[in-house]
């Protein structure tokens, strides 16, 4: 009988605790690249700014005045983040913005209508608007580059045809502070907005508390999780960030409505996107279509839905917009489709569908929109900031393919 021993193993051969631990922080960091990416580049263009301003762009009125100037174009990339992951595109937007303007300009200008139900007005035709363009791309079969561009053309003509080639002014005050106004104070008084202060701490404790249950239901299922360290680290610096935002609001007039807006649409959405079953279908509609209907899924309800809301987010965009230049106006929307596609791939999308997150569409409008107004600050000429937003939206769309191609291998 021939017995065999196995030599024994090299230690150098062995990998030590210390190289498992920095591969698998390695790895953590790789597959999270994608969704933290922006992130890390918004923290940059920050900074940059911050330093480059004297400190002029963290400034509390120049934060508040920064969240009032991007909040359309924000609400406008959370809905079109929607319509890109489903595999599509939504063109009109900008007209839509200007028509629902018009629209509510007319209701509270010529007819004093009560701007409450002015609103509400706005977002159903919104929603209407949105039906209208989805009935023929989900249920004709249309193209929806082709019907958006026939959307943008003829919602920019009504906008001309019921302005009449004038702007319309001013609107009640109530509708104004949907744009410009802030959350009232209340409280004992203090150097800062007492409201505002206790919004941010509830915001800390939920994340927490979010991050903590995704967390522990990872580790019950057996999957993958960031490493402690890692995971502690993003909660720290997640917290210092929506500690010291909340104290710059606070340290102002608080926080802005629209901010509020902005946040109940970020958290509904992005609850949808995550966990609803209609969301799973989104994201399956724009990964692979035909797989998806052999699956069951009602691709032509769900691509319907998907334009109401984008409607109804352009209808809330175009108030909001019009409630910031207290009037409406044929020149409003324009260029808002582009801003707001761009703000979605910055932050994300695949031009292929299937990929991307209701935050990182916010993120991406907030690169665009530090980059507006950092450079407006330094005095840079707008034709050069045209130069350096596109060469942005490339870089985007470049780490995009990089990144496929890198997980690919």
């Amino acid at each position: 009988m021939t017995t065999t021993t196995t030599p024994p193993r090299d230690a150098s051969s062995t990998p030590s605790a210390k190289e498992s631990a920095r591969d698998l922080l390695l790895q953590s960091v790789r597959s999270n690249m994608r969704q933290y990416g922006m992130l890390v580049a918004l923290a940059f263009i920050v900074i940059l700014f911050q330093i480059w301003t004297d400190g002029t762009l963290l400034l509390p009125n120049n934060v508040s005045n920064l969240i009032q100037q991007n909040g359309y174009i924000l609400i406008l990339a959370i809905g079109m983040m929607i319509v890109i992951i489903a595999g599509h595109i939504d063109l009109s937007v900008g007209s839509l913005v200007a028509f629902v303007g018009a629209m509510s300009a007319v209701m509270m200008v010529k007819h004093d209508m009560p701007w409450v139900l002015a609103l509400v007005l706005s977002l159903l035709i919104g929603a209407v608007a949105g039906a209208w363009q989805g009935f023929f791309i989900a249920y004709v079969g249309i193209p929806s580059f082709i019907v958006t561009l026939a959307g943008m053309l003829l919602f920019r003509g009504l906008t001309q045809i019921v302005l009449e080639g004038q702007s319309l002014s001013p609107f009640p005050e109530g509708f104004q502070n949907i744009a410009k106004g802030f959350i009232p104070e209340m409280g004992p008084y203090t150097q800062y907005h007492n409201p505002t202060l206790v919004l941010g701490f509830v915001t800390v404790a939920f994340l927490l508390f979010r991050e903590w249950r995704s967390r522990k239901q990872q580790l019950a299922y057996e999957l993958d999780v960031t490493p402690t360290g890692l995971w502690v680290a993003k909660l720290v610096a997640v917290s210092a960030a929506v500690i010291a935002f909340t104290l710059t609001l606070a340290s102002f007039h608080g926080v802005p409505v629209v901010l509020l807006i902005m946040c109940g649409l970020l958290i509904t959405l992005g609850y949808v996107m995550r966990n609803a079953v209609v969301g799973r279908h989104i994201y399956a509609l724009g990964g692979n279509k035909a797989a998806a209907k052999l699956s069951g899924v009602k691709d032509k309800r769900v691509t319907f839905l998907i334009f109401v809301n984008m409607g109804v987010l352009a209808a809330l965009a175009g108030c909001v917009y019009a409630a910031r230049l207290n009037a409406g106006t044929p020149q409003a929307g324009l260029n808002f489709e582009l801003e707001a596609i761009a703000a979605s791939f910055i932050g994300g999308a695949s031009m292929s569908g299937g990929v991307g997150t209701v935050m990182g569409a916010v993120i991406g409008g907030l690169v665009l929109g530090v980059l507006n107004n950092g450079m407006s600050l330094v005095n840079i000429g707008t034709d050069y900031q045209q130069v350096i937003k596109g060469l942005v939206l490339l870089a985007a769309v470049g780490f995009d393919v990089w990144n496929k191609r890198k997980v690919g291998r």
